[in-house]
This record gives structure tokens, C-alpha cells and sequence, in this order.
């Protein structure tokens, strides 16, 4: 079952369904089911996301902005219009560089 608050067929501007805000970083789902997802992260300069590791396969899109991705203790600079895959459990942080946006998509193995 996809769990949703959009009605497919409409058309959405991506980056509009997120914003960033001073007080945490933002996570917005756009789809869900039980293989995986598609949700948004906005961040303010400076936020970050400390080392976790997520249960699915991800693929992280730079919407937005520009970002330090932390992978197995090696950074990754990305910058809007930049995507990079990340296996299912690898240890991870993120940590905006400006205001960014960021889009992950989760496919559970």
C-alpha cells in the first residue's frame, strides 16, 4: 500500500514541496511503501545529519544548494543537479554547506 498525501496524475514543482527552517532540518515524504520511498530534506546552512545508516538503498539528488555527504568516512562534495548511490546500511552524515534541498530515493532490497 503507498502511503501518500498527492493524488497521482498531478503535476508539483519538487524543490516547492520542502523548506528549509532555522530550528532542525526538514524531512518531507512524497511516496512510501513497503520497498521504499521518495522524501525531501531541506536544510539551513550548517545543519547536518549526524552518522546513521538507512535500511534500503538510496540514491541522494541535490535538488538545491550544496552539501557534504559523508560516506565510510569519506566526504563527498555535491552541489545541485549532482546524485550519488549509497548501498543499504553503509554509515552516514550529511552536512549543508548552504541552504539545500535534497532528494532521496529509498528502494528496500
Amino acid at each position: 500500500m503507498i502511503t501518500t498525501e498527492y493524488k497521482f496524475g498531478e503535476v508539483h514543482v519538487l524543490a516547492e514541496q520542502i523548506q528549509p527552517a532555522d530550528d532542525k532540518v526538514q524531512f518531507h515524504n512524497i511516496f512510501a511503501n513497503e520497498n521504499g520511498g521518495v522524501a525531501l530534506i531541506a536544510f539551513k546552512t550548517g545543519q547536518q545529519l549526524d552518522t546513521h545508516t538507512a535500511p534500503a538503498e538510496v540514491m541522494v539528488n541535490v535538488l538545491e544548494g550544496e552539501i557534504e555527504f559523508t560516506m565510510i568516512d569519506k566526504p563527498h562534495h555535491l552541489k545541485a543537479g549532482e546524485f550519488l548511490l549509497m548501498g543499504e546500511g553503509v554509515p552516514h552524515s550529511v552536512k549543508a554547506l548552504t541552504d539545500a534541498k535534497v532528494m532521496l530515493i529509498k528502494i528496500k532490497a
